[in-house]
This record gives C-alpha cells, sequence and structure tokens, in this order.
C-alpha cells in the first residue's frame, strides 16, 4: 500500500515506510513509527510513557484513542490529600541556552503508563499484517543500532542528569562515562528483545505478569506510589473526538479530559472572532489576542486537572485508501528508572511542578492525567485535507493553530505553513521567531513586551503533517522528517 508519513526524524518515519511495504495500512505505519520512535527518540518517547492517537478510517469513522498516564496508587496506602511523605522524588535543574527549568524525577514522580497497552489496542482494532511485521522495525533498530540524530543529541545532553542517574540508564547511554555525539550508534538490546516478545505474550507481563510485580516492588521499596493494581487497571479509552468548525473546515481534535484540544479549538474560535486576516499585520494581531485570551483559559483548566505534556514526538499518516492517524507520544522528561530486563524508561508526569498548582499528589488514584498533546484532523467537505500534531508543551496549541491559519487563512503549502515563523505568548512577553517582517514586529511591540529570537528552536514547538497528493513535512525545529511512498 502507499502512503505518507511525517514524524521526529528519518528512522521512524522509514518505520512507516517498512509497514507500508509489508502490505500495511495507515494504522500499522503510524504504529510502527510510534514504536520506531520509543527506540530513535528516546528523549521523547517510551513505552513507559503514553498518548494519544486520533484514527479516521478510510470510510470516515473517526475516533480518538486515550491511553496517557493514570495517578498511581490505587490500593496502596491511604494518603491524605496533598500530602508528599513518603513520596521520593527530587528536583533536577535542566539548563536550556536561555534559560533553565526544574524537572521532578524519581521512583514517585512516575505515573502509570499507558503507551505499550494503548499502541497494542490500536492494533488489535485498526491493523491489517501481523503485530511482528509492525514490531520489525523498532525491533532491529534497537538490536542493530541508529545513528543519532542532531536534536536527540541534544535533547539527551539536556537530560543527562535524568538519562545517567541509575546504572541502567548509564549502560545504555553514557557506557564509557561520556554521552554518544550525533552519528554514533545507540543500541538498547534489552528493549529489542522487550519487543520480541510482544507477538506473543502482548502487554500480559506488562500490566499484570512478572514485569508490573518487579516494577511495583523496586518503585516501593524506594518510595515511589505504583502499585500492581495500578498497572493491572489500566485501560486504553476510545473518545469521541472534539470537533470544531474554522471558515468552513471542521477540525477533529482531543476532547476532555485532556485539555490541549479544548485550548486549540478556543483559539480557532478566538481567531475567526477576529476576522480574515487583511495583512501579515493584522493577523499577527489577531495571533497574539487570541492567544491571550485562551491563556487566561489554560490557567482555569490548570488548577482543575491534573495536567501534563513535556518530552513529546508526534507522528502524522495518510494512506491510500484514506484512512489518517494522528498520533502524539510523551515519556515527560523520564524518572530515571528503567525496567529491568526491558530497556523501557518510566516517565515522570507526577513530578511537573506548574502542572501540580495544588501541591503533588494531590489527585485521587486512578484519573486519568491530563494533557496538552493535540493530536488533530483537519476536515473539508467530509475529507481530510490535513493530519498533523505537535510537541512544545504549553506551545502545542499555538504552534497547530498558527500551522492550521497558515494553510487555511492563506493557501499555503504544508512544509510552508510548518516552515513559517511563529510567534508564543508566555504570559509575560511575545516570544518571536526570526523572519516576520519589521512591520509587524513593530505591531506586536505595541501591544506587548516583545523578545525576538535569533534562531527558530524547539522552544516553538514541533508540527509534522501530511495532506493528500503527496504534501507534508517534518518539522525542521525538531529535526523533523517526511516520506511518501507509490
Amino acid at each position: 500500500m502507499a502512503g505518507a508519513v511525517a514524524a521526529g526524524g528519518p528512522q521512524t518515519c522509514e518505520a512507516a515506510l517498512q509497514a507500508f511495504a509489508a502490505g500495511g495500512n495507515g494504522f500499522d505505519a503510524v504504529l510502527a513509527a510510534g514504536f520506531a520512535a520509543c527506540v530513535c527518540e528516546p528523549t521523547l518517547a517510551s513505552l513507559g510513557g503514553g498518548g494519544f492517537l486520533l484514527a479516521r478510517s478510510a470510510g470516515g469513522r473517526a475516533l480518538l484513542c486515550d491511553f496517557f498516564a493514570n495517578t498511581p496508587g490505587l490500593g496502596g496506602p491511604a494518603r491524605e490529600p496533598g500530602a508528599e511523605r513518603g513520596a521520593n522524588f527530587w528536583p533536577v535543574t535542566v539548563r536550556f541556552p536561555g534559560s533553565q527549568q526544574i524537572f521532578n524525577v524519581g521512583p514517585a514522580a512516575a505515573a502509570v503508563p499507558g503507551a505499550l497497552r494503548g499502541l497494542l489496542h490500536v492494533h488489535r482494532r485498526f491493523g491489517r499484517i501481523p503485530l511482528r511485521e509492525v514490531l520489525a522495525p523498532a525491533q532491529r533498530l534497537a538490536r542493530e543500532g541508529f545513528a543519532l540524530s542532531e536534536s536527540q543529541s541534544y535533547f539527551l545532553r539536556l537530560l543527562r542528569p535524568i538519562f545517567t542517574m541509575r546504572a541502567e540508564g548509564r549502560a545504555l547511554f553514557a557506557p564509557g562515562g561520556a554521552l554518544p555525539t550525533a552519528g554514533e550508534t545507540l543500541r538498547n538490546p534489552a528493549l529489542a528483545d522487550f519487543l520480541a516478545s510482544l507477538p506473543e505474550d502482548g502487554d500480559r507481563e506488562f500490566y499484570e505478569g512478572a514485569i508490573a510485580a518487579r516494577i511495583a516492588a523496586d518503585l516501593a521499596a524506594e518510595g515511589g506510589l505504583l502499585t500492581q493494581r495500578d498497572f493491572a487497571a489500566f485501560r486504553a479509552v476510545e473518545r469521541a473526538p472534539l470537533r470544531q468548525r474554522y471558515r468552513g473546515f471542521e477540525l477533529l481534535t482531543n476532547p476532555a479530559p485532556a485539555f490541549g484540544g479544548r485550548m486549540l479549538a478556543a483559539s480557532l474560535r478566538a481567531l475567526e472572532a477576529a476576522g480574515a486576516p487583511e495583512c501579515p499585520r493584522s493577523h499577527a494581531l489577531a495571533l497574539l489576542k487570541a492567544m491571550q485570551q485562551v491563556a487566561a483559559q489554560r490557567q482555569q483548566i490548570l488548577h482543575s486537572t491534573p495536567g501534563f505534556s513535556r518530552g513529546t514526538t508526534h507522528v502524522s499518516v495518510l494512506d491510500s485508501e484514506g484512512a489518517a492517524a494522528s498520533l502524539t507520544l510523551s515519556n515527560g522528561e523520564g524518572c530515571g528508572y528503567f525496567v529491568p530486563g526491558t530497556g523501557v524508561h518510566l516517565n515522570n508526569m507526577m513530578g511537573e511542578e506548574d502542572l501540580h498548582p495544588g501541591g503533588f499528589h494531590t489527585a485521587a488514584p486512578g484519573q486519568r492525567v491530563a494533557s496538552m498533546m493535540s493530536p488533530s484532523l483537519l476536515l473539508r467537505g467530509g475529507e481530510t485535507a490535513l493530519v498533523l500534531g505537535s510537541a512544545g508543551s504549553n506551545r502545542i496549541a499555538g504552534a497547530l493553530l498558527q500551522v492550521l491559519s497558515q494553510v487555511v487563512d492563506f493557501g499555503r503549502s504544508v512544509s510552508a505553513a510548518v516552515a513559517h515563523p511563529r510567534l508564543h505568548w508566555d504570559g509575560a512577553a511575545v516570544q518571536v521567531e526570526p523572519g516576520l517582517p519589521e512591520a509587524v514586529l513593530a505591531a506586536l511591540r505595541e501591544r506587548a513586551p516583545l523578545n525576538p529570537w535569533h534562531r527558530s528552536d524547539v522552544y516553538f514547538g514541533g508540527v509534522n503533517a501530511v495532506a493528500p497528493g503527496g504534501q507534508g513535512a517534518g518539522d525542521p525545529r525538531r529535526g523533523g522528517c517526511f516520506r511518501r511512498t507509490g
């Protein structure tokens, strides 16, 4: 079968093409890419994290599969609301080029992972080829190794304190004491063996067997909160997508309890209310106003819902039969714990201070953690016009808004829309990529403090998108890739 894919790197894209070559449909291809991302994009994706898939069949049926993380603690010791006593996690400072940020890691930072159960659920529901063929590219990359990309090398340097916290992480990512640089080969043979076990064993051992028991025992001994009951109780949930009209198009995106899709829908409403853009200046001002309006709503949502989305990657796929798949995966920064014998790094989705304003571990066990992730599809006349999603934490909605607007309002190609300079309202200033006209910058400066950047950066998101007619783009800000076959 023929198809197109946009993803976080060439190995991830190639995995999707191999699934197509094996006779797979778009869902097989997106799953092959997702498993490969867990190998080749280890700072962003892991089977120890979670994610969402927005799927639309060739016949037009759409659904959102939610396999993001749950809050831990089912069947564990009773805890008073807000109590942190016994919860073992600690801050790690990550130093970015222009700033630094504190992330909390350690045993109690891990939420209940959903990625493995969710990806296998999607294969059972929509896959066409055997699971072993879907997994083959990722398994081969993990065993034989792959060349580390520039973007992954950069992220690995940023997250070194987390990835080298424990002996298992050091053995994988710094075996000689130094991190691999771009172009060097990275291998994960334990992950290759674990992937090889999945066609026969599925996720049973990870969620209900010896692996779940080992994780729970290891983390409990160190002050973690995950229990065997947490793993056994986890389910992938199918939901109706959130729908939002925009200038004759219809957007399908991630519904509640995630809040990223709701923010994107609110942004589109605000932008449409401003009227059709007359020029780049008026458009930039309308974007800023929409971002400012939605930023206030974001604070309300964050204070009522546990939420997360940090280290993230995205895969968009279209196949020649018309099936569309939009997959976003996240592992946060990882908590530093690698599951013995699997090569799988657990997430740190319970350790983000800015997304737990009421205090850490205030949510009851077993709740879905909300997310900024917003896998999306754009429809026109009932047909898929664009498949897209992004990384970028609280910049996800704004990045998708700007790509959508470039396509719908200005008729730009997918590649031009993804590459177009972006802006972001951070609550205090407008962060602006280089490339906007001086008249636009002057107009923005009249409305708010302006911080012009001297180069494009991962800060502004990572939108990977495909469209009918062989169009697509992987975001150059994060080393993204686009490929097609047929």
